[in-house]
């Protein structure tokens, strides 16, 4: 983790018995190590105190809502993850996103075909 290694794309936060764990969170393994490498996908499990874990558990039961890891940073020694509370899209929120997407790329291509002739 040190080395920076670390993929947090598509990794997101479950609560299990009352413990907190990152899952999907990629782990390059380390290189100077032997073939006992822990798996790089394991379930991390995360330290935090009750009342806040209670806490999220309680947002997160709410419909649309997840914990996801958003930066990864070292602080006094300690490999801290930073967490963001995110709702999904919507079905038109993700239409609307679609269709911008479609349009940059059509500028893109026009402006492309200007500059070559």
């Amino acid at each position: 983790m040190r080395l920076g290694r670390v993929n947090l794309k598509e990794s997101y936060c479950m609560i299990r018995n009352g413990e907190i764990f990152a899952e999907g969170m990629h782990i390059s393994p380390y290189e100077q190590g032997n073939i006992f490498n822990a798996d790089p996908l394991r379930p991390k499990k995360l330290l935090m105190h009750t009342g806040e874990i209670r806490k999220l558990a309680s947002l997160m039961s709410r419909q649309g809502y997840a914990v996801i890891p958003l930066r990864v940073y070292l602080k006094n020694g300690l490999m801290k993850l930073e967490l963001g509370l995110c709702k999904g899209k919507h079905l038109h929120d993700k239409r609307d996103t679609a269709a911008e997407k479609d349009a940059k790329r059509e500028m893109e291509r026009a402006f492309r075909g200007r500059q070559d002739a």
